[in-house]
């Protein structure tokens, strides 16, 4: 008798391999390139240094791919996964890159990817930390920071805006949005990718900007600590740190979601611990390699959906590609000449989306509740704060303009803070041993028991943890 192959364990002949694998390189290759170029114009980075950390992006991405899809021990999920470098913790990376270089903001990349690497075996007590409500307040106050970060892209490093700037970074919005609206499939994943490529068409057209690739040929290796020696200093990797943690409620939604959707039974205890494991492990690599942590994405099971195929061995295939694509520095190259504010258009959609994904977080987090409402408006205030006036906490102490200084870890710590508290404060007063034996003696009731002499509600399995469940419908846009 033959046994049945579950459709994520298909094997797909090499004819139709590739055009699916391709699909996929397609649909997430916005992701990595956007968020290069927003790393390399914020730290004034030469176009052969953002090939370079181009050319490391792309080889991680197909790296981490491989290594979910096909999996090594207890690492990788063996699912149908996409590793994309996160648009959240790139966020946080040039923040830090800001406030205390890159080569902080490298070594804070590293303490962050060691540190999802030790919490793993906590996995079921951390997650409890960040239900969709902290999450919620999170995700937003990243995409609010970073749509500022974007416009200062359209600016330039002086704050004056020229008025091509504008026109060019509205017309890459532009076309963005067109292609999103009349496109279908790959090519509508695609949109902001069609668009950055229309902005530099526009751009050089017209006049409103050049394309300057970088000079080089052939095959090139991507250098190690483009920054210099990484500098450890854990107040600063404080929002990466804590972002880190957060990502361990993410990954769950993501790996019960594309579990579900390539047939195969969820199991979150054998699964998120591999995907967090395989995430922390390729972010070590991207601390030595100049980029952000790497979180594994399901933004491709859209491609998997549209094409009925859900093979881990496509997105396999796909990860290929990426290594081979990142190795081709010609490529790698070219994409580094795009003109800044054709970067700046793109990235103000992709962190207003982000902005939009907290929103979605927050509304399904029960805020009618009257502690729920609280805990989200006095977390957006802390978190907002130090968005809207830099300069607040200049006159404290440099630990407190760290922790406090940073809207996403003061937010996402208020968040934490008013939960627990609300929580505590909420509970019912418990019944004291005395006054419930004496209770039952006068009423003559006495409470059910099991054959093994313990309450019946003690037999109950303990509840999964709180939020997990309802973090699958936002897992496909989360991870950015």
């Amino acid at each position: 008798m033959t046994a049945t192959i579950a459709p994520v364990d298909e094997r797909v002949p090499v004819g139709r391999l590739v055009p699916l694998a391709l699909q996929h390189v397609l649909a997430m290759a916005a992701a990595p390139v956007s968020t290069v170029f927003l790393t390399a114009t914020a730290l004034r980075l030469s176009p052969a240094e953002t090939a370079s950390v181009l050319s490391a992006v792309l080889v991680l991405c197909g790296a981490g791919s491989l290594l979910q899809s096909l999996g090594v021990g207890n690492v990788g999920a063996r699912l149908p996964f996409i590793m994309l470098p996160g648009g959240a913790a790139t966020a946080l990376f040039i923040q830090i890159a800001a406030d205390h270089g890159p080569a902080v903001a490298s070594g804070s990349v590293l303490l962050a990817a060691a540190l999802l690497l030790a919490v793993v075996p906590l996995y079921g007590r951390i997650v409890r930390l960040f239900p969709p409500l902290v999450m919620g307040v999170t995700v937003l106050l990243i995409g609010i920071a970073m749509v500022r970060v974007a416009a200062q892209l359209i600016t330039g490093p002086t704050g004056q805006t020229a008025r091509g700037s504008v026109v060019l970074a509205g017309a890459t919005v532009a076309v963005t949005l067109a292609a999103y609206l009349f496109l279908r499939g790959v090519w509508r994943q695609s949109a902001v990718l069609i668009g950055m490529v229309a902005g530099t068409a526009i751009a050089v057209v017209g006049g409103l900007g050049t394309f300057s690739p970088a000079p080089g040929s052939g095959f090139s290796l991507p250098a190690l600590f483009p920054y210099g020696t990484p500098r450890f200093d854990v107040l600063a990797a404080l929002p990466l740190l804590v972002l880190s943690l957060s990502t361990l409620a993410e990954i769950t939604g993501q790996t019960v979601l594309n579990s579900e959707t390539s047939g195969r039974k969820p199991d979150p205890g054998r699964d998120v611990p591999r995907v967090a494991r395989a995430d922390a492990l390729m972010s070590l690599f991207a601390g030595t390699l100049g980029a952000s942590l790497m979180v594994t994405s399901s933004e491709n099971i859209g491609i998997s959906r549209l094409t009925g195929v859900r093979s881990r061995f496509v997105t396999a295939a796909a990860g290929g590609l990426l290594v081979a694509v990142g190795l081709l520095s010609p490529l790698s190259r070219a994409v580094a000449g795009l003109p800044p504010a054709v970067v700046g258009g793109s990235a103000l959609v992709v962190y207003a989306v982000i902005a939009v994904m907290g929103v979605q977080m927050l509304a399904r987090s029960e805020l009618a509740e009257r502690s729920h409402s609280m805990i989200a408006a006095l977390a957006l205030a802390v978190g907002l704060l130090p968005i809207v006036a830099p300069t607040l906490y200049d006159g404290f102490p440099g630990w407190i303009r760290t922790l406090l200084g940073s809207g996403v870890v003061a937010g996402t710590l208020t968040a934490v803070l008013l939960r627990a508290l609300f929580t505590v404060a909420d509970r019912p007063p418990r019944t004291g041993a005395g006054e419930r034996q004496s209770g039952e003696q006068q009423s003559g009731e006495q409470t059910p028991l099991t054959t093994r002499g313990r309450p019946r509600s003690a037999d109950r399995a303990p509840a999964p943890p709180e939020g997990w469940r309802r973090n699958r419908g936002a897992a496909r846009g989360t991870r950015c």
